[in-house]
């Protein structure tokens, strides 16, 4: 055999294998991304996982804990334009208040885990909470993860749900932890009623694109564009969207709806460059607080009276 012909065989072979090695990586990513956890990832996982430090916040986590866990819970229930159950708890703080708090969690967590301590702040400030499970989480139904994309769809429905069981004169706030956070900003950007005054973003990505791309580069230390683009057509195909269909700059630059902005200074798995970006492209009112020694979602922890002093005051000043 002629030698251009072996070079020419080995250099197909090369592309081949090449080809098969990224779309056998991307098929893991997606797999272990996308695609619905049975299990919530523990403490020690989320330790690993997101760089952060849990274990620093005992006393305040169990104290919140043990009042949430002395609650009185209704659970309801409503469906998706795609056909899914949805499951949210709603917790009454006052029955004459007209003021409800949509609280959406992080990924791979459920609303009852991320929302213990805010529930409590809302409480005390006689609001009432409904605290939903997104769709592939807790009690919901679906099969993949939605990443803000689909769920801003179900916020959507959320709110629908509140204003026919509470009136066209109610009051609601939207509150995101992480992905919840990139679920509100990006439900934002649909116009959604009016009776949607204030949102909560804390710790929000701006894109499920941007925070693969860093969390694969960072982390996995491996070119992120490769895998992104395969995985985005699996995506397309499976999951029924894109992970550049919908950017949180987009959506919060053509909102009215006031918004307060929270992350830690030290949140290396969204960085807080996203909710500073988030705060410049916002086009409505909006307030942005750094907590400097924070990792990812500990700014309500790590310093506690600031934070329910701004979520305080932001409410008070626009709802």
């Amino acid at each position: 055999m002629p030698w251009y012909l072996i070079v020419i065989l080995i250099i197909l072979g090369v592309v081949i294998l090449s080809v098969i090695f990224w779309h056998l990586l991307a098929r893991y990513f997606f797999n272990k991304t996308i695609l619905r956890k049975e299990n919530q990832i523990t403490i020690e996982e989320a330790d690993k996982m997101m760089g952060t430090h849990w274990g620093q916040f005992t006393e305040l986590m169990s104290e919140r804990k043990k009042w949430f866990d002395a609650q009185s819970f209704e659970t309801v229930s409503i469906q998706s334009d795609d056909g899914l159950k949805l499951v949210g708890h709603y917790l009454e703080s006052d029955p004459s208040s007209k003021k409800i708090v949509i609280a959406f969690h992080g990924y791979s967590s459920k609303g009852m885990s991320d929302h213990c301590a805010t529930a409590n702040l809302y409480y005390r400030l006689g609001i009432n909470t409904l605290i939903v499970d997104e769709r592939a989480h807790g009690e919901s139904e679906g099969k993949y993860v939605g990443f803000g994309v689909l769920d801003r769809y179900d916020a959507l429905k959320w709110i629908e749900y509140v204003i026919n069981r509470f009136g066209s004169d109610c009051t609601i706030i939207l509150h995101g932890i992480s992905m919840g956070g990139a679920t509100v900003l990006m439900t934002a950007g649909l116009n959604p009623p009016k009776n949607v005054k204030a949102i909560i973003a804390d710790c929000a990505f701006t894109s499920a694109y941007d925070v693969f791309s860093h969390v694969l580069k960072t982390w996995y230390h491996i070119p992120s564009g490769p895998i992104l683009k395969i995985t985005e057509k699996m995506g397309r195909k499976e999951a029924g969207y894109g992970y550049k269909d919908c950017s949180t700059l987009d959506a919060v630059a053509k909102t009215d709806i006031p918004i307060l902005f929270i992350h830690g200074g030290k949140d290396t798995f969204v960085p807080t460059w996203m909710s500073r970006e988030n705060y410049k492209a916002c086009a409505s009112p909006k307030e942005l607080v750094i907590v400097e020694n924070a990792a990812h979602g500990e700014s309500f922890f790590m310093d506690n009276a600031k934070c329910e002093k701004a979520i305080s005051d932001f409410i008070g000043k626009y709802c």
